[in-house]
């Protein structure tokens, strides 16, 4: 609670009058919640909860109750969007990349790491998070395997998310010791986001990341990006099937999966705000 309070103290009410700037300036729509809070309630809620707004496709006998595992309220939603708009002292910055982790920087903040197979969507989705703070640089390409270091970003003194190169197709030659050695010995690692193409589902590459992380032992959740683009059939069966692939052969996995449009939008505020709680910046009492 104290954490939350310097929070609040720190971004205080100029942070207010540049998200209402950011808001301005950003070419993209319902990029900020406030943005979203103006929209009808059927369509709120399918921006902000795309994994609830599937319900209505499925048969009666199907099981959601992990849909709602992580179940915010709305102001806690915007409460979190508030670390990533950078004011003041709050700077949200591209700080270094490596290549070996006798290159990365010693933060003590406690950090989140993406991680995907390449051309899954991983910097677009990075990009969309960051979304309220142009300045911030993520670079996205239309080749595959476009990042090829670990790229870190610092969000002001609550924490750092990192890019990881993308496995499989065009992965960089060194990929396996740069993350195996990452994931080994990052102590301060809250939580992995493994990205998974929600036009395709699940690859072999994705379960060998997976196999990887089990055998671990890091807590890692699962984000189905490009949501936008698939058909409500074809998303509703990789959903179907992660979730039964989540309960019956992991044990790190949380229960729960994102499904996220860094295009519309959809999923990135509810995924902001489990990123501010898993960092311990966000202290939510339902979840």
């Amino acid at each position: 609670m104290l954490r939350l309070q310097r929070m609040a103290r720190l971004l205080g009410t100029n942070c207010l009058r540049r998200r209402h700037s950011a808001t301005l300036r950003s070419s993209t729509k319902n990029a900020s919640f406030s943005e979203v809070l103006q929209l009808e309630d059927k369509k709120l809620m399918g921006i902000v909860f795309p994994l609830q707004g599937l319900e209505k496709y499925l048969a009666p006998d199907v099981n959601t109750s992990t849909f709602r595992i992580f179940n915010p309220s709305l102001h806690d939603i915007h409460r979190a969007e508030a670390l990533f708009i950078p004011c003041g002292k709050h700077v949200i910055d591209y700080f270094s990349s490596a290549i070996r982790m006798d290159h990365t920087p010693q933060l003590l903040q406690p950090e989140v790491c993406f991680l995907g197979r390449s051309n899954v969507g991983k910097s677009s989705l990075i990009k969309a998070l960051f979304s309220l703070a142009p300045d911030v640089e993520v670079k996205v390409s239309k080749t595959p395997g476009h990042t090829k270091k670990m790229n870190f970003f610092r969000v002001g003194k609550f924490f750092t998310l990192v890019d990881m190169p993308g496995y499989g197709y065009r992965a960089p030659q060194d990929f396996v010791e740069m993350v195996e050695a990452y994931l080994q010995e990052r102590s301060n690692l809250k939580r992995i986001f493994l990205l998974v193409d929600g036009l395709v589902g699940f690859q072999k590459a994705d379960h060998i990341a997976i196999d990887m992380l089990e055998e671990f032992g890091i807590p890692y959740v699962l984000v189905l990006t490009k949501i936008d683009k698939a058909s409500k059939g074809v998303l509703i069966k990789n959903v179907l099937e992660i979730q039964d692939f989540v309960k019956e052969q992991t044990q790190g996995c949380f229960p729960q999966l994102f499904p996220v449009s860094s295009i519309e939008y959809s999923g990135i505020h509810l995924l902001r705000c489990f990123i501010a709680h898993v960092t311990g910046n966000l202290p939510i009492m339902n979840s």
